[in-house]
């Protein structure tokens, strides 16, 4: 079992491919295929067919990204860092390595 050390909701900063430097929140974390999708990030457009829900034409979606081309932004000092476990009070919870902070 891999260890995911992010999850759904955080702020990531992209490190690497098209889109680095950009920053988002995780929308999805895809596990099985280690991808997460994050809001501005890999946007492509799709055509759509209209339907009786929506009246179709371009669409902007999301696309995934490998989750090693993404580093946790820490809350504190808005700048990425790595992101480290250890038990507090009996529960295990996420810290920053960079300034040592808890991530909540």
């Amino acid at each position: 079992m891999d260890k995911w050390r992010i999850k759904k909701g955080d702020t990531v900063q992209v490190i690497a491919g098209e889109d680095k430097g950009a920053k988002g929140e995780i929308l999805c974390v895809l596990r099985k295929e280690r991808r997460v999708v994050v809001k501005g990030v890999n946007v492509c457009v799709k055509h759509r067919k209209p339907s009786a829900e929506r009246p179709g034409g371009l669409e902007k979606i999301e696309k995934s990204i490998h989750a090693s081309n993404v580093m946790l932004v820490d809350s504190s000092d808005d700048r990425p860092t790595r992101v480290g476990m250890k038990v507090v009070d009996g529960k295990k919870v996420r810290f920053s390595k960079r300034t040592g902070s808890l991530i909540v």
